[in-house]
């Protein structure tokens, strides 16, 4: 493309006539909330190095935008804002949600956000999977994606039974952060050395998606008995979905978590690769979330805290997740049903969570290789001439670092409050 150009036919606006590299391949990268933006990075680094490439970013309004802005500052990328960015034309278009995207002039490829599809949404008498209805395909009318990536060719099913039409335009192209946790799997020492667990220290990851039924919407119950666990022998990390923290405030979450901090709970913020921690985990408890399912990739026995079938698509991995693994009994304590839960996992269970786990996606290994093709191909350029690889995740910083930095936020928030 040699210029862009608004939806009018005139000029793009000169807000970047000093560019230098001039005549690229424009791509906007259409990020909503923290989680998408995360896995869309996954995908955006396929076109490192390209210099045909120009890679730009923008953020429609959302009700859980929060944390968009510090995230592509700290990525140091180019940000058109939203009213700007939809006047204009792209020659590729990423998005992992349809919020908005009916504004978008380009060839759209639409990403999952998450696992899989794994919920199930009610809006009055009509229940979709989320992600796959004609209304994520084709939110106010748009004509449909150029592509419509899927993790899993089992996904072709639903697909077919919600938006049939949309069918021609599926790619069955992998999952990143499955790729990117098994290539890393055999870093699990490194991680738990980078997170400050001694020998014999046993790692319980508490992980919750958002909404009314998580395991973060049962949270006061959770709370106390999580403080049993804390301990010389036992460390407790708490990942909960960036959702949580958009809608009730980082400060309001902290806040509710502080006394768990103060006692060296670790509290993992959303801008955090929680990937690494899950890997080190030695237990799971969690939920009907993404991030629960990607546990079954690891060697940790899984806890339910939350399994509502209301909101699990029955026919995704969740479901059977919820099927298989142990629920949380308020009538026993914390630390007996996680000692049951590990001599389960390791007595009968290891071999049915690898069955779930084989269901998150068709093509394991494959998504860089699959995923850069596709992008190459609405692009209409050759592939760069090396391999596409999938990276082993980095080392996180010490769960101290985390547990000192939640309670330092809170306090100094707190403070700021008291002498307003």
């Amino acid at each position: 493309m040699t210029a862009l150009r608004t939806c009018d036919g005139g000029p793009q606006p000169p807000a970047r006539e000093w560019l230098t590299l001039t005549g690229r391949k424009r791509v906007l990268v259409v990020v909503h909330t923290v989680t998408y933006g995360k896995r869309l990075q996954e995908v955006i680094c396929l076109l490192e190095s390209d210099l045909r490439i120009q890679v730009v970013f923008t953020a429609p309004p959302h009700p859980f935008s929060d944390g968009v802005a510090r995230l592509l500052e700290a990525l140091g990328s180019a940000v058109l804002p939203w009213d700007e960015a939809v006047r204009m034309e792209f020659d590729l278009a990423l998005a992992a949600g349809p919020r908005g995207v009916d504004q978008v002039r380009a060839p759209l490829v639409l990403l999952p956000h998450g696992a899989n599809f794994l919920k199930r949404v009610t809006e009055g008498t009509d229940t979709r999977v989320a992600g796959l209805g004609r209304q994520d395909l084709t939110p106010r009318g748009r004509a449909l994606p150029a592509a419509v990536v899927l993790p899993h060719r089992d996904d072709l099913s639903g697909l077919a039974d919600a938006c049939p039409e949309a069918l021609p335009r599926a790619s069955v192209v992998g999952d990143p952060v499955h790729d990117r946790m098994v290539a890393s799997l055999p870093r699990r020492r490194a991680y738990r050395r980078a997170l400050g667990l001694g020998k014999g220290q046993q790692l319980t990851a508490v992980v919750s998606t958002w909404g009314a039924h998580s395991s973060f919407g049962a949270i006061e119950a959770l709370l106390p008995r999580l403080l049993e666990l804390v301990g010389r022998n036992r460390r407790v990390a708490v990942l909960v979905h960036p959702n949580v923290w958009s809608g009730h405030g980082a400060w309001q979450v902290r806040a509710w978590l502080a006394q768990c901090a103060r006692r060296g709970i670790a509290v993992i913020p959303p801008e955090a690769d929680w990937r690494p921690v899950l890997i080190a985990a030695d237990t799971i408890i969690g939920d009907h979330g993404s991030v629960t399912l990607y546990g079954t990739l690891t060697d940790a026995p899984i806890l339910l805290a939350a399994s509502p079938e209301q909101e699990i698509n029955p026919d995704s991995p969740a479901a059977a997740l919820a099927r298989t693994a142990p629920a949380l009994s308020p009538a026993h304590s914390l630390k007996s049903q996680l000692a049951y839960v590990a001599a389960e996992y390791h007595g009968h269970q290891r071999e049915q969570y690898g069955d779930i786990a084989a269901r998150i996606t068709s093509e394991p290994g494959r998504f860089s290789r699959n995923m850069r093709r596709l992008l190459y191909r609405l692009l209409g350029l050759g592939q760069p001439a090396h391999p596409a690889r999938t990276r082993p995740l980095p080392l996180p910083p010490p769960l101290a670092r985390w547990s000192s930095a939640a309670t330092a936020g809170y306090d100094r928030d707190y403070g700021t409050g008291a002498s307003a």
